[in-house]
C-alpha cells in the first residue's frame, strides 16, 4: 500500500524534528490539527525539562511548508497546525484512489480460507448464526480489501446423532405421527417431510437461501462424513495412545491443555468423535494450499485455539497458519425485554424472521457493531425503525445526501485545491477522510470489523456538521466541496461494503 498522507506527515515531522514520533489528533480544535508527546519520552533520556525539548522541536518543526505554525502546550505537548495545501493535497488524494482509498494494506499477501456459520442443516439459520456470518463474512471482505486471496466454507455434518434425530423427526411427520421426545418441532419439519428422500438437501438448500439473503455466499461446502473417510490414514500420523477402550491423541504434548479422545469406547458406540473429524479437516485445508485457515466459532468453543495449534503441530505444519475467532452471543430485546419473533419455535429466533422485521442492512450492521468479544443486544425497534435514532439509517442517509449533492452537480469540476481559507468543519471532514487507510488496516489485522459502524458514524457525524454550514453547489467553494463530497461518499459507501451493508444513492 502506497504512503498515506498522515504517514507521509508523520515521516516529514520525524525527519524535521530529528527523532521518530507519532502524530495524533486532539481532542479539541485549539490544540491544533496534530500533536505529539514525544519530548515528553525524549525527557528522561535527554535529562531535559519535556517543555525545553517540546520548544527545540516546534522550531525545527516549522520550518516544514505543510507547517503552518507550532505551539508547545501544558508539560511539553508540540501542538502543529497544518497549512491548507496540505488538506487539499489529502483530498486530491483520496479522489484519485476512488472507492479503492485504503485498499491493499497486506504486507505479504496470503491465500485463506475463512470458514463461517457451519451450521449442523437440522433447521433454518438462527440469530445466533447469523452472527457468525455477519462477522466472518466482513473479517473476508477486510482481508480481501487488504489485498489476500479469500475463499469462504461451510463445513457441515450428515451423520451423527444430531442428524439421526432430524430424519427421524422428518419422518415422523410423514407418516402423521409426532417427532421424537428429543427430535425437532416447528412448521418446517412438515414442509420437509412434504418433499421426498432424504431432507438435508432440501434443508441445506434453505441455509443457503437464507445467507445468500443476508449477502453471504461460499466457495465451497464441506461434508464431515466423506472428509471422515480418511480417519484411518491420520490416525497414523497421530501420536496416540488407548484408555479405557478409546482411542486418545496426545494432544497435551503438543501444546494443548489435555488429551482429547478421536474414537470412542465400543461401550459407547465406539465412533469418531468430532476431534477426530478436526483432524482430518485441518489436514484437508492447509494440503489445499491455503497459507492461513481461519474458523469463525461461538464462545463455547473457548480453548479450541490451543487443540488446533496441536492438531497442526502433530501433523507437521507451523501452528501460525491456523486461527480461532471466537464471537459471544446475542440477546434481541423489545421494550427492554427479550424478543420473541418466532411463530413457529418460541426458543429460537430464525433470521428470516429477524430480517423480515429489521431489514438486511439492519441486521448486518447490528450483528458486526460490537467487538466479538462482547456479547450484542438488540432492540428490534429501533433496528427496524426508519429514523435518525437508527445509526445505520443515519449513516445511510448521509451517503445519501452526498449522493444527490454529487448528482445535483452533473459533471461540475472538482478538485482538493481551495478557493480560500478552510473552516474547521472542511479541515475535520478531510483528516477525517486520512484516518480511513490506518483505521481498515488496525481493523484487518485485529480481525475487528465493529470498527466500521464506528467509523462510519464519525464520518457521517463529520459531513452533517460540514453540511449545516457549507452550501456547495452555487457557492464560490465549490470546486473545493464537491471534491470533498465525491471523497466522504466514497470512503462511506466503502465503510459500508466492508460491513456488507448497502450504501443507498437515494432515501
Amino acid at each position: 500500500m502506497r504512503e498515506t498522507a498522515v504517514e507521509r506527515l508523520t515521516r516529514d515531522v520525524s525527519a524535521a524534528a530529528g527523532v521518530d514520533l507519532l502524530l495524533a489528533r486532539p481532542a479539541e480544535a485549539a490544540h491544533g490539527d496534530y500533536a505529539t508527546n514525544v519530548a515528553l519520552q525524549l525527557a528522561p533520556v535527554r535529562r531535559q525539562a519535556p517543555r525545553d525539548i517540546a520548544a527545540e522541536l516546534a522550531r525545527a518543526v516549522t520550518t516544514l511548508p505543510v507547517v503552518e505554525r507550532t505551539e508547545v502546550a501544558g508539560p511539553g505537548f508540540v501542538n502543529l497546525w497544518l497549512a491548507d495545501s496540505w488538506y487539499g493535497d489529502v483530498l486530491d488524494e483520496v479522489l484519485a484512489a476512488g472507492r479503492d482509498y485504503g485498499a491493499g494494506c497486506a504486507d505479504h499477501r496470503e491465500r485463506i480460507q475463512v470458514e463461517l456459520v457451519s451450521a449442523n442443516p437440522t433447521g433454518p439459520i438462527v440469530v445466533s448464526h447469523a452472527r457468525n456470518g455477519a462477522y466472518g463474512d466482513s473479517v473476508a471482505r477486510l482481508l480481501e480489501f487488504a489485498g489476500h486471496d479469500v475463499d469462504r466454507e461451510y463445513y457441515y455434518n450428515d451423520a451423527g446423532r444430531q442428524m439421526e434425530r432430524f430424519r427421524a423427526s422428518v419422518t415422523a411427520r410423514r407418516r402423521g405421527e409426532e417427532p421424537p421426545e428429543d427430535g425437532y418441532t416447528g412448521s418446517y419439519i412438515d414442509e420437509l417431510a412434504a418433499i421426498e428422500g432424504d431432507p438435508v438437501p432440501p434443508m441445506l438448500d434453505r441455509i443457503g437461501e437464507t445467507l445468500a439473503r443476508f449477502r453471504i455466499t461460499f466457495d465451497s461446502w464441506a461434508l464431515q462424513s466423506e472428509l471422515q473417510q480418511r480417519l484411518p490414514e491420520l490416525l497414523a500420523r497421530v501420536e496416540t495412545y488407548e484408555k479405557d477402550g478409546a482411542l486418545w491423541a496426545r494432544s497435551s504434548g503438543f501444546g494443548d491443555d489435555e488429551d482429547k479422545v478421536l474414537v470412542r469406547s465400543p461401550e459407547r458406540g465406539g465412533l469418531p468423535t468430532y476431534r477426530a473429524a478436526d483432524v482430518v479437516y485441518l489436514h484437508d485445508k492447509l494440503e489445499r494450499g491455503y497459507d492461513r485457515a481461519i474458523y469463525v466459532l461461538g464462545a463455547d468453543h473457548q480453548g479450541v485455539a490451543k487443540w488446533y495449534a496441536a492438531v497442526a503441530r502433530m501433523l507437521g505444519y507451523d501452528p501460525e497458519r491456523v486461527e480461532v475467532l471466537l464471537y459471544q452471543l446475542v440477546h434481541l430485546t423489545r421494550g427492554g425485554e427479550a424478543a420473541k419473533m418466532s411463530k413457529r419455535r418460541g426458543d429460537v429466533v430464525f433470521l428470516d424472521e429477524f430480517l423480515d422485521q429489521v431489514g438486511v442492512d439492519a441486521g448486518r450492521w447490528y450483528l458486526v457493531s460490537r467487538g466479538p468479544d462482547q456479547s450484542i443486544e438488540i432492540d428490534v425497534d429501533l433496528a427496524a425503525e426508519k429514523s435518525q435514532k437508527n445509526p445505520v439509517y443515519y449513516v445511510q442517509y448521509a451517503h445519501a445526501r452526498i449522493a444527490g449533492i454529487v448528482r445535483n452537480a452533473g459533471a461540475a469540476q472538482a478538485s482538493g485545491k481551495p478557493a480560500g481559507p478552510l473552516s474547521g468543519a472542511e479541515k475535520d471532514l478531510v483528516k477525517r477522510l486520512a484516518e480511513f487507510p490506518a483505521m481498515v488496516a488496525e481493523a484487518t489485522d485485529r480481525r475487528g470489523p465493529h470498527a466500521l459502524p464506528t467509523y462510519a458514524i464519525r464520518l457521517a457525524d463529520d459531513f452533517h456538521r460540514f453540511y449545516h454550514d457549507h452550501r456547495v453547489i452555487g457557492s464560490e467553494e465549490q470546486t473545493f466541496r464537491l471534491a470533498l463530497c465525491r471523497a466522504a461518499q466514497n470512503v462511506l459507501a466503502r465503510s459500508l461494503a466492508l460491513i456488507g451493508v448497502e450504501a443507498p444513492e437515494r432515501m
